[in-house]
C-alpha cells in the first residue's frame, strides 16, 4: 500500500510542480515523498523510478502527439541517428526516472540516517 501511495504522490507532486518550477523539481519531489513514506531504499527507489518514468512518458507522448510527432522525428534524427520519435519518448521517459529513483533512493537513505 505504500508503494502506491508513494508511486502515485511521486507522480502528482512532480506534475504539480513543474507546472511552476524548472524540470529538476521532480527530484525535490521524488525526495520529499521517500522522506515522508517509510519504506525499504530499493522499493523507494522503485517507487520513484516506475513513477516519473510514467509521467515523463505519458507527458512527451501527448506533448508529440499534439503536432503528429513533427519535432520528435527531427530530434530523434539528430540524437538518436534514427527516426523513432518513440525511441526519443522512451529516452526521455528514463532520463526522468533515473534522476526520480535517485532522489527517491537519497530520501529513503536520509529518513534512516534521521532515526539512527
Amino acid at each position: 500500500m505504500k508503494f502506491i501511495t508513494a508511486f502515485l504522490l511521486t507522480a502528482l507532486l512532480s506534475f504539480a510542480l513543474s507546472l511552476f518550477f524548472p524540470w529538476w523539481i521532480i527530484a525535490v519531489a521524488a525526495f520529499l515523498v521517500a522522506f515522508l513514506i517509510h519504506q525499504h531504499p530499493f522499493k523507494a527507489f522503485l517507487s520513484g523510478f516506475l513513477s516519473l518514468f510514467f509521467l515523463w512518458a505519458v507527458l512527451s507522448f501527448y506533448l508529440s502527439n499534439a503536432n503528429n510527432h513533427l519535432l520528435a522525428h527531427k530530434i530523434s534524427v539528430l540524437l538518436l541517428k534514427q527516426d523513432n520519435p518513440f525511441l526519443l519518448i522512451t529516452v526521455t521517459a528514463l532520463l526522468g526516472a533515473v534522476v526520480g529513483g535517485f532522489a527517491s533512493l537519497t530520501g529513503a537513505l536520509a529518513r534512516r540516517l534521521k532515526t539512527a
